[in-house]
């Protein structure tokens, strides 16, 4: 099984897809394209060291190296821990540890960007949708009423679908109703 494949080595996806889902990898192409160019050099080579720190290889190698360290240190010392080559492993190991965990959370926090982004345009693009679908079903209706071989009749379910929804009403009764998310 080979390797990934890069966007060169790609068939062209354009023939198999619809022009309405081309232009939507697009659309999420770009977001990905903007996200990436608007960050700086330092946070693009900060995500490129912790993607490779999180390779099994560098773990496979970290615990080989610290295996031989304290096997040397053992037969240099003749098994005193006390000595520098351990202190040295723990201090090597804390120092990692803090640079690890810095570049973690740098890292996390960039990505959080783009996921904050992705749950914006998803809750607008729902909010829009339902307006749609709300245009739509007052047309059906208002249809059925101009339609004179169609009995013409009252839905009051289809009158309220008709009526988009108010996002703040919406959040109003999810906070009343789940005490938990008010207080945050």
């Amino acid at each position: 099984m080979s390797g990934p494949q890069s966007a060169g080595d790609l068939p062209s996806l354009e023939a198999d897809l619809a022009a309405h889902v081309q232009e939507a990898v697009e659309t999420i192409a770009s977001l990905h394209r903007d996200h990436h160019e608007a960050s700086s050099r330092l946070q693009r080579a900060t995500d490129w060291v912790t993607a490779r720190l999180g390779r099994p290889a560098v773990m496979g190698t970290i615990l080989i190296g610290m295996a031989t360290w304290i096997g040397a240190a053992l037969v240099l010392t003749g098994g005193q821990i006390e000595r520098p080559p351990f202190v040295w492993l723990e201090l090597a190991a804390t120092l990692s540890a803090l640079v690890i965990a810095m570049l973690i959370l740098v890292t996390q926090a960039r990505q959080e960007q783009l996921v904050e982004r992705r749950d914006q345009l998803t809750l607008e693009l729902a909010i829009l949708n339902d307006r749609k679908l709300a245009k739509i079903i007052a047309l059906i209706e208002e249809l059925r009423r101009d339609a004179p071989d169609v009995a013409d009749r009252h839905d009051k379910e289809s009158e309220e679908m008709a009526t988009p929804a108010d996002p703040n009403a919406v959040m109003a009764a999810i906070d009343q109703r789940t005490p938990d998310r008010a207080k945050s």
